[in-house]
């Protein structure tokens, strides 16, 4: 079993109509880092809670992840 899993920051962000700055504000995380988060395959365990906890959702929540 394959499983495809696919960072959505941002599809969470405009869904609660929150820019980068407002996370970052949030976390404490630089807005870079937010703003690189869908764009790569590799995600620091400590950042994925921080986001998680300040978005109040779960870590999988912040990916989509099929199964193929």
């Amino acid at each position: 079993m394959k499983i495809k899993v696919t960072p959505k920051l941002s599809k969470l962000l405009k869904e609660r109509n929150m820019k980068q700055i407002e996370l970052s504000i949030l976390t404490g995380l630089p807005q870079g880092t937010i703003s690189r988060f869908d764009r790569t395959n590799r995600h620091d365990d400590l950042n994925l809670f921080i986001i998680a906890r300040a978005l109040n959702v779960n870590i999988e929540d912040l990916f989509e992840i099929e199964e193929e």
